[in-house]
């Protein structure tokens, strides 16, 4: 029972949580992008599909992310982690704007091809740049600015 309090230590409090989890939104939404890329070159209905399931995962770990970085703030840092409230406006809005591509994509399966697909192609930029962002605002609550 000892080991086991032990490694709940370690992973909550000697490492926080949030650095593990927040690389899976930066890549997943850095695949997806790269994948709808290829999508639009190679003109393949797979490679749509699979930038659309790591949209999909990326909206997912955006939620899971937020949590950790929120109770890492309020845990490790008592509420002054530098630029936090910027980063959760960031992350509500990464979390709004995955969840809506990946809803109206799964909704309108020919979505890339249609009518709308330079606008698909554009949300996939604006969350690799929000996601750019916020790995900046991060960067400096490990590194300084």
């Amino acid at each position: 029972m000892a080991l086991i309090k032990e490694i709940i230590h370690a992973l909550l409090v000697v490492q926080p949580p949030h650095p593990i989890f927040v690389h899976f939104p930066i890549a997943l939404i850095s695949t997806s992008l790269f994948f709808l890329l290829l999508a639009f070159w190679r003109k393949s209905d797979l490679l749509e599909k699979i930038a659309f399931a790591n949209i999909c995962l990326a909206c997912v770990s955006i939620l899971v992310a937020g949590f950790f970085g929120i109770r890492d703030n309020l845990v490790l840092f008592k509420n002054t982690a530098p630029n936090h409230n910027a980063k959760i406006v960031i992350a509500s809005t990464l979390f709004v704007l995955t969840g809506a591509i990946a809803l109206l994509r799964w909704r309108m399966p020919d979505l890339y091809q249609g009518r709308y697909k330079w606008l698909y192609l554009l949300t996939h930029f604006v969350c690799f740049a929000l996601v750019a962002v916020q790995g900046f605002l991060g960067g400096i609550i490990v590194y300084g600015f």
